[in-house]
């Protein structure tokens, strides 16, 4: 019996969304009825497609081999998709052993949040998701492929991939994780040498050495932040094989479940008999299956915006509300880094995804019955690959926590309600991560102090400018005024400035890093500045509320919302890395709790 809450949120999901929905399966439909598309094309247009595939020439020209698409984002700057260098190999040498062939449709664009942190690249990185999205669309639309797979990990690429695979969602996606690196320097330990780097206590010397130690190889940064958020949401929502997402990298086992993945996707495909399209994986229940995920496990805020875009690409309208109040029900049952001391490697050993997943079911709080790429029903994702005697398998999990101190059962959470909280009030709607927060820091009163950008929040600091209680206003950072960076960098600071015992948030119409730590950060404040939001009305002092608990973001300074709204000098925002480009993107965004998307703005 499904929870009563989850059962109403997706009712009103699928009421909301019935206007949007009913087209895109009646398109998705269509696409499906043509029938796989290479025997449409002219004779030029197929020797076209085939010139490259060397020994698959012929079974492509023949028409009778189903033909897989790899869709890679694939760059080697990316620790946790240079293993994705090997995968196009293993594919086909997969399927041609299967009868099949497979191709690289395309690549997609990947960047890496780490790299930009606090600068101006950053202001590309929400947009990125888009490109991907486009990227993706113009990959397929040779419509030559039977079913297709995709490389992604990281912060926008994968919902960028989910996006673009929706337009083409009559085939079957199956998505190939690459796993996280093998645990290094501890994530504590590393954060606390950032804050000793930013309090001048260490050179640059010692904090260069710590962030080698912690990302260290090839694989995902370990700490839970969004890209593991992201390989999260892939097995909740069933487009990953089970128990695939947190297998490290070049490992046998992984390999194994990069050729079955592929396997897997050809024969999911309309010339066999288990068709299973991703537009019938990804319905209103999968959705409402991936945020009670994110909410049992405390993942990353940014999926706040990206899983509303992902679910409108397919007709489905989310919004911040639904994640509400799925968190009111929903216990956070995992402690992984930045909330606890475990990295996911740790959290994979104690259970992982597997039990999260079946403790999750046993109480009710998930779509038990969703259709997914491993067969119809969420406890197929309840089971833990397995290599024996260089046979893949799946097998039954431990069935309990192997380490009470990363992973609980339902029914004894490490806290009743989820790790997202959204806030409300005269300022208006923002979210904040409270799961690593604790409670005597999640209700801020305090005056504020009003800046532009965090170069100038860093040069307060140096100045010895906070002396007391403070909330850091950070506005003009929304998705229309530039591209709504992540504002990570400030972390170091406000965790020193809350160290020696001030009262402080953030409040910001931009975003802080999925790994969004002690600090309370109310983000995503929408109106944004730019459009005239409650924010850009703010002064240094005037008093402000954050409370996570009821779920309150108040000015309190009477006649605050009298003023007339501040506005900035963005220009500078406007041109180098790139951001000449983005102007279009600027001019067409939506909100952020509508998904901050060029489609459908």
């Amino acid at each position: 019996m499904v929870h009563s809450v989850i059962s109403d949120v997706t009712k009103r999901i699928i009421d909301r969304s019935a206007d949007l929905r009913g087209p895109h399966l009646e398109q998705m439909e269509h696409a499906r009825s043509k029938g796989p598309a290479r025997a449409h094309l002219s004779c030029s247009g197929q020797a076209h497609a085939y010139a490259g595939a060397g020994e698959d020439q012929q079974s492509m020209a023949s028409g009778t081999a189903g033909n897989l698409g790899i869709v890679t984002a694939y760059n080697d700057m990316l620790s946790a998709h240079q293993p994705f260098e090997r995968y196009p190999g293993l594919i086909r040498d997969a399927i041609r052993a299967a009868g099949g062939t497979a191709q690289v449709a395309g690549g997609v664009p990947a960047m890496c949040d780490g790299v930009t942190q606090g600068e101006a690249g950053m202001e590309l990185s929400l947009f990125s998701r888009d490109v991907i999205a486009l990227a993706t669309g113009v990959a397929l639309s040779h419509n030559t492929y039977d079913a297709a797979v995709f490389l992604g990990v990281c912060d926008k690429i994968v919902p960028g991939l989910i996006i673009g695979a929706q337009a083409f969602g009559h085939l079957p996606a199956v998505f190939l994780p690459a796993g996280p690196m093998t645990s290094g320097l501890p994530n504590d330990e590393k954060a606390n040498v950032r804050q000793k780097f930013a309090a001048g206590e260490v050179g640059r010397e010692d904090l260069m050495k710590a962030e080698m130690a912690a990302y260290h190889g090839p694989g995902t940064c370990t700490f839970y932040g969004t890209a593991n958020t992201n390989q999260m949401l892939m097995e909740f929502m069933g487009l990953h094989l089970p128990g695939s997402s947190f297998v490290n990298p070049n490992t046998p086992l992984r390999d194994a479940l990069t050729e079955e993945g592929a396997r897997r996707a050809l024969s999911l495909s309309a010339l066999g008999n288990n068709y299973t399209p991703v537009y019938q994986v990804l319905d209103e229940r999968a959705f409402v299956n991936g945020i009670v995920g994110l909410m049992a496990t405390g993942g990353s805020t940014n999926l706040l915006i990206h899983l509303i875009a992902m679910a409108r690409a397919g007709g489905i309208v989310l919004d911040w509300q639904d994640f509400s109040d799925i968190s009111a029900v929903v216990p956070l049952v995992a402690r992984v880094y930045p909330n606890g001391l475990a990295d996911v490697n740790h959290y994979h050993a104690a259970g992982g995804l597997g039990y999260t997943i079946g403790t999750l079911l046993e109480d009710g709080l998930l779509h038990a019955d969703t259709l997914t790429v491993a067969g119809q029903g969420l406890q197929n994702y309840t089971k833990e690959p397995k290599l024996i005697g260089g046979e893949l398998i799946w097998q039954d999990g431990a069935g309990h926590s192997l380490n009470d101190k990363i992973l609980r059962p339902a029914k004894d959470p490490f806290q009743r309600t989820g790790g997202l909280s959204r806030l409300t009030g005269n300022l208006g709607t923002a979210v904040m991560k409270v799961s690593a927060v604790a409670p005597e820091h999640q209700i801020v009163e305090a005056p504020v102090r009003v800046f532009h950008g965090q170069d100038e929040v860093k040069a307060a600091f140096k100045s010895g400018e906070f002396t007391d209680d403070v909330i850091v206003v950070v506005r003009f950072q929304g998705p229309k005024a530039n591209g709504m960076p992540e504002l990570h960098s400030l972390t170091p600071i406000l965790s020193i400035l809350q160290g020696r015992g001030h009262k402080v948030a953030l409040v910001t119409d931009g975003r802080m890093s999925g790994a969004s730590g002690k600090v309370p950060a109310a983000i995503h404040v929408c109106p944004e500045a730019l459009d005239g939001g409650p924010i850009a009305y703010l002064q240094d002092g005037d008093l402000l509320r954050v409370d996570a608990v009821k779920g309150e973001l108040e000015i309190l300074t009477e006649g605050a919302l009298d003023r007339a709204p501040v506005t900035a000098d963005l220009s500078a925002n406007q041109h180098g890395v790139g951001r000449d480009l983005f102007g279009a993107f600027r001019r067409n965004v939506g909100s952020a709790d509508t998904g901050a998307s060029i489609f459908g703005a």
